[in-house]
């Protein structure tokens, strides 16, 4: 059965209004990534980081998907074969066009996870510094977001998939994030079709079969409607 592997960054998602890490608001340009995005960042500054991810799921609520979002699960309800969403983004914004059992390998903005105990509860819009967990009652609520340092969830499910697709494409992404970049390494050992889809040249697009550039929102449906025209 064929089998079709998607990446998704964050280029997907800024025709929707959601953009890079570095743009979730103006007041954040003064701040480093680590100091928002890490372990470390949350010991230093647990509250700065809460308001962080705040505006962010603010920003994300407010968003709607479009077409390229539309287009993927139009791709995964109609394609006679399997199709996996794999993206690296933290909005719903794939839900919110339809797609299911996406695997989201930096976590989620409407997530919430204990450092304690790692249980993890629907977050609320302003979650705040020692916010409780509903389980184990600890005052060590946090972001259910891949932080730098630490590992991206779903792994071994996502390598299984990369082990036995027919096709891998990327789309939205710069190719400068590991172990995602390596991703396309992968599914063209196994013998998938590479193909990237984005803005311009990622970084590993040296390693793709096929790359087809433009905004996402008018590459992706017409990619899509070659894949369910061949399927």
């Amino acid at each position: 059965m064929e089998k079709i592997v998607i990446l998704t960054g964050a280029g997907i998602s800024a025709e929707s209004g959601l953009g890079t890490f570095r743009d979730s608001g103006g007041l954040w340009e003064r701040h480093r990534i680590e100091d928002v995005a890490s372990p470390q960042g949350f010991a230093r500054d647990p509250g700065l980081v809460q308001r962080f991810y705040n505006a962010r799921r603010a920003a994300s609520a407010e968003a709607v998907p479009n077409p390229a979002h539309l287009a993927l699960a139009r791709l995964q309800r109609d394609f006679p074969g399997e199709v996996v969403l794999v993206t690296q983004n933290v909005d719903a914004l794939h839900e919110a066009g339809g797609a299911t059992g996406v695997l989201h390998m930096h976590g989620e903005l409407a997530s919430a996870l204990c450092a304690a105990c790692g249980h993890r509860w629907t977050a609320p819009a302003e979650m705040r510094v020692a916010e409780p967990c509903p389980a184990c009652s600890a005052p060590a609520g946090r972001p259910d977001i891949v932080w730098f340092g630490e590992m991206p969830y779903h792994m071994d499910e996502i390598l299984a998939h990369l082990e036995t697709c027919t096709c891998f494409a990327a789309i939205g992404t710069s190719g400068n994030v590991y172990p995602a970049a390596g991703f396309v390494q992968i599914a063209d050992a196994a013998g998938a079709h590479c193909v990237e889809l984005n803005l311009e040249a990622s970084s590993v697009r040296s390693d793709f079969a096929e790359a087809r550039e433009g905004r996402a929102s008018e590459i992706v449906p017409l990619w899509v409607d070659e894949m369910l025209a061949e399927g």
